[in-house]
This record gives C-alpha cells, sequence and structure tokens, in this order.
C-alpha cells in the first residue's frame, strides 16, 4: 500500500486544494485484490485507490450520470462493418 501510495503522489496523480465550505468531499478506500498464477499460487498483491461514489447523492452532489456501456456484439459488427465497406479502399491506396 506504501509503495503504490508513493507512486500515485511521484506522478501527480492529484492536486490538494483547500477545502470549500459549500462542497461535500467524498471519502476514498483502498481496494486490494490477488492476481494468481496458473498453478494457483499467488502472483501479484494489487492495489487501487477509489473514491466512494456511493456516498453521493442525487441533486446534491451531481444533477446527473452517464455510462457508456457497449456489447462486445456492437463493436464486433462495427469492426465487420468497417473491414467490408473501407477494406477494399485500403488494399487500393497501397
Amino acid at each position: 500500500m506504501t509503495t503504490k501510495f508513493n507512486a500515485l503522489i511521484k506522478n501527480n496523480t492529484w492536486t490538494l486544494v483547500p477545502r470549500s465550505p459549500n462542497f461535500y468531499v467524498i471519502g476514498c478506500k483502498w481496494v486490494f485484490k490477488l492476481k494468481h498464477k496458473p498453478d494457483g499460487t499467488i502472483d501479484i498483491h494489487k492495489g487501487r485507490l477509489v473514491a466512494k461514489g456511493s456516498s453521493q447523492q442525487e441533486g446534491f452532489d451531481f444533477s446527473e450520470t452517464f455510462n457508456l456501456v457497449v456489447k462486445i456484439t456492437s463493436i464486433h459488427i462495427l469492426v465487420s462493418l468497417t473491414i467490408i465497406l473501407i477494406g477494399p479502399f485500403i488494399n487500393l491506396m497501397f
């Protein structure tokens, strides 16, 4: 955890600003995960510092949310259409 925290500081991940009395400060927490090798032994201990977004209240901390979600099928169709429609032109250019 100390190594990860020092890396965040070294990379200038955030800027410390004075707390304004008009705004609510969202807390954070560490999330840990173990990565395993194929044989089941522990390979890597991973840790991330994440914001506690669940503590926000709609209308107070934010007005609306947007979460971009794309199905893998949509990506496959887009790539296939690109290859079908643009593929012949790419062959002519080279």
